[in-house]
């Protein structure tokens, strides 16, 4: 069956009007749930040169908010840049070379070139296009999922790799050490160097009626953690105290989104941050998500030093496996 591709529909010149499968219902349209104006999210400076001040602020912004906008991670504007370039390349590709690249969830076959067509209860679907694969570790990745074109994707995406990994490493640490654990603590309880590094380019094309639709619908990441940076077009908006906040753009900056694996080892402190993307009517938005994940075959539960008579359990305790399974088919946890 062939999928009907949201940037072909965007870039096709009789669209004047959504189609009604994107039309949110009344209660989800961002025109009558608009973000709340001044409310700054927490912008965190690894540079901060007092170790235990960069640990409070950390794990503060994961439990208050789930969120954080990070700065001085040591990641160079030029690697940004080109990781860009490349991802806007590929999607600039016609439209059957990208098809070369197409996926198949329905038989398990995450990887490549998809548009979300898995639809919600009210068949609606969401305005992104996106490119998806496996970056780390080695024995999972499959290059061959990989875009060939632009003939620099696979060199620019594998350092920007070796950076999300050391990044990944320093901020498990701290978020470790925010609940007063050894530094290692989240990083071998997700699986060590076993840990799975996934890439996600989202593109979501100029869209008739941004105020009727959403590029993503509201959700949590059920990996441990999310580290994404985006272009300049702003739509992020994060959930806080019963209303979205919006992200703004910051340059070089990367927005750390707590995932559900996180809140569950931590028993609740951390919290796994509810989130949507906006879309725009002239531009282009695109994103870039690393999600750091266990491998399938890890338990996850509350780490056991967290927990007394006075701080329960909280989570059930299961593989990461079963955990996707059920939150893939919207199953009790």
């Amino acid at each position: 069956m062939e999928v009907e591709r949201i940037q072909t529909l965007a870039f096709s010149n009789q669209l004047k009007e959504l189609p009604p499968q994107f039309i949110r219902p009344v209660n989800e349209r961002p025109e009558n749930t608009k973000a709340v104006e001044g409310v700054t999210v927490p912008v965190i400076s690894l540079s901060q040169p007092h170790h235990h001040l960069l640990v409070r602020e950390v794990a503060e912004a994961a439990s208050q908010w789930g969120f954080f906008l990070l700065t001085s991670h040591g990641i160079s504007p030029w690697l940004f840049k080109r990781l860009q370039e490349v991802g806007e390349e590929f999607f600039a590709l016609p439209q059957k070379e990208k098809e070369a690249y197409a996926n198949d969830p329905s038989n398990g076959n995450f990887e490549g070139y998809g548009t979300k067509m898995t639809k919600n209860l009210e068949e609606k679907v969401e305005w992104v296009d996106y490119f998806f694969h496996i970056m780390a570790p080695s024995s999972r990745v499959n290059c061959d999922k990989w875009p060939k074109n632009p003939p620099s994707y696979r060199e620019v995406t594998e350092e920007y790799n070796k950076e999300m990994l050391r990044l990944t490493n320093e901020v498990l640490e701290l978020l470790s050490e925010g609940l007063e654990l050894e530094k290692k603590t989240l990083k071998s309880s997700l699986g060590d160097e076993k840990i799975e590094l996934e890439m996600k380019i989202n593109m979501y094309p100029p869209c008739p009626q941004p105020e009727l639709a959403l590029g993503v619908e509201p959700h949590t990441d059920m990996s441990a953690l999310t580290l994404l940076v985006s272009n300049e077009v702003s739509g992020l908006q994060i959930w806080k105290d019963n209303k979205w906040v919006a992200v703004d753009y910051l340059q070089n900056a990367i927005f750390v989104h707590i995932g559900d694996q996180l809140e569950i080892l931590s028993n609740g402190k951390y919290k796994s941050v509810l989130h949507r993307s906006l879309v725009n009517k002239e531009c282009m938005r695109m994103s870039w998500a690393v999600f750091v994940v266990p491998p399938h075959e890890v338990v996850i539960g509350p780490l056991p030093p967290l927990l007394n008579d006075y701080n329960p359990p909280k989570f059930s305790i299961k593989t990461y496996a079963e955990y996707r399974h059920c939150k893939f088919n919207k199953l009790p946890q």
